[in-house]
């Protein structure tokens, strides 16, 4: 099984993500570090990622999904996936795959992203993620604002895991 839990930038998709897996026992995988490094100079920067800039970054993580699957693995997936083509994209078997969607308020968003650091992402880009999404119908909405103990048995409980 593969769940993908997605948001935008400062949802905690790594951080609920590395806990969901840990506590389910699943390989955590996190579509951010398979960015080109022109992907991620480009965020750096201050620019928001084009379709062009994505497809490239999504194949990747594709292609590791599909070597997963190939080979048995259950995965927990962090990754924006903001768009529905670019979830389509990343799912390699719909009937075994679970989609999470991690929302939270704004000014939420906006304060984790002010106090996070080594990050390639800056805060300044949250209005262009915030823009692209394309909320899914497909996903499990779960609200991030609890500590991530309590998203993650939330998660768990939605999904049935």
């Amino acid at each position: 099984m593969v769940v993908i839990v997605m948001g935008v930038s400062g949802a905690g998709k790594t951080t609920v993500g590395r806990a969901l897996a840990r506590s389910l026992g699943w390989r955590f995988l996190d579509a951010d570090d398979l960015h080109p490094h022109a992907n991620v100079e480009k965020m750096a920067a201050g620019s928001p990622l084009t379709d062009e800039d994505r497809w490239p970054w999504l194949a990747a993580v594709r292609a590791e999904l599909e070597t997963a699957v190939g080979k048995g693995e259950d995965v927990v997936l962090a990754s924006s996936a903001l768009k529905r083509s670019y979830r389509a994209a990343l799912e390699v078997e719909p009937e075994q795959t679970r989609w999470v969607y991690l929302h939270a308020p704004r000014e939420v968003l906006a304060r984790r992203l002010s106090l996070r650091q080594g990050h390639f992402m800056p805060p300044s880009l949250l209005e262009s993620q915030l823009a692209t999404l394309e909320v899914p119908d497909e996903a499990l909405s779960v609200d991030v604002t609890p500590p991530p103990d309590v998203v993650v048995e939330n998660i768990r409980e939605g999904l049935g895991l």
